[in-house]
């Protein structure tokens, strides 16, 4: 049963446009001139319970965007969203109650003091009761190991140490759904494997909906089975890692270094320059011709390989750019 369904959602935002100098200082003064950028167009897709979604695409595509009008920040200029059958933008406290939201680039602990008080803060806003709260607390930051931290003031933490507590004050209430927008956006590898195991127990644990937003492929691969794919504000794959890669499986890499590209192969389907090494992207069925044409070349330094999961991705996006 579908806890979240979006059905031909679209928003743009109107944003302020000027020309540089003092003549377009001068113009704007007397008439401001504008644009609207759309961010996402028409579209749709259904979550069900449980489900641990990678909502993936480059910057600007649209992400973020999307996870504001599922938990209600924006309002969606057309379509439908409900939430828990809920509309998001209504922001109705019981619903409000159920979502949790992590963002890698805002803070929700205050600066100045320990995380404790912010927690504390959380309690009353979501009513928890006291032995709820602290026996959450102590498992919570038992798993993430910040026991020592949660009386120390947050500017005197590391970036990876604070996440893990943000992450700790947006589920403190223990919300059905999860909303991640680059959780892991600028830790160390050590920090990033904390978060990605603490995100995969409370999923399991706790049956939580987590939709994970994420340019660490990583995360990806461990954490979502399902993956949409998401550009120009308009969603072009939506399936799983299995099938995602299955796009790809009839072809294959391969890489010839120092080449700048003076080698054209007209069986190619993409060719990418990569420093002194060029990428060519090849269909299992003109390998034959291929490797002869490069034989008798006598280009030797080459490397032959199937599709990972990460080129496939940088691939699809690409394609659809």
């Amino acid at each position: 049963m579908p806890v979240i369904f979006a059905e031909g959602i679209s928003k743009s935002y109107r944003r302020h446009k000027r020309q540089a100098g003092i003549k377009g200082l001068v113009k704007d003064f007397f008439r401001r001139e504008y644009e609207t950028i759309p961010a996402v167009r028409d579209i749709s897709f259904q979550v069900n319970k449980g489900d641990f979604i990678g909502y993936l695409g480059p910057n600007g595509a649209g992400k973020t965007t999307t996870l504001k009008l599922l938990s209600g920040i924006l309002l969606p200029d057309s379509g439908s969203v409900k939430v828990l059958d809920e509309e998001p933008f209504q922001r109705k406290r019981e619903f409000l109650r159920k979502i949790g939201f992590v963002m890698g680039s805002k803070s929700q602990l205050w600066w100045d003091l320990p995380a404790i008080d912010t927690f504390r803060l959380m309690q009353d806003i979501y009513d928890i009761p006291e032995s709820d709260y602290l026996s959450r607390l102590s498992s919570l930051a038992e798993i993430l190991n910040v026991v020592n931290l949660l009386e120390i003031p947050v500017r005197k933490l590391s970036l990876g140490e604070r996440m893990k507590l943000e992450t700790i004050c947006s589920i403190l209430h223990f919300p059905d759904i999860v909303f991640l927008d680059e959780p892991t956006i600028g830790l160390d590898l050590v920090s990033q494997e904390a978060i990605r195991q603490f995100l995969k127990w409370y999923n399991k644990e706790h049956g939580a909906t987590i939709l994970l937003t994420s340019h660490y492929i990583r995360d990806i691969e461990e954490l979502c089975e399902r993956v949409i794919l998401i550009n120009h504000g308009r969603i072009t794959f939506d399936g799983t890692q299995k099938d995602l890669h299955t796009i790809y499986s009839n072809y294959v890499l391969i890489d010839i270094e120092n080449s700048r590209g003076e080698i054209s192969l007209e069986q190619a389907e993409k060719q990418i320059q990569i420093g002194n090494t060029c990428r060519y992207l090849i269909k299992k069925i003109d390998l034959p011709a291929v490797t002869a044409r490069l034989d008798s070349m006598g280009s030797e330094s080459r490397n032959l390989r199937e599709l990972s999961f990460e080129e496939v991705l940088k691939i699809k996006m690409q394609d659809e750019g």
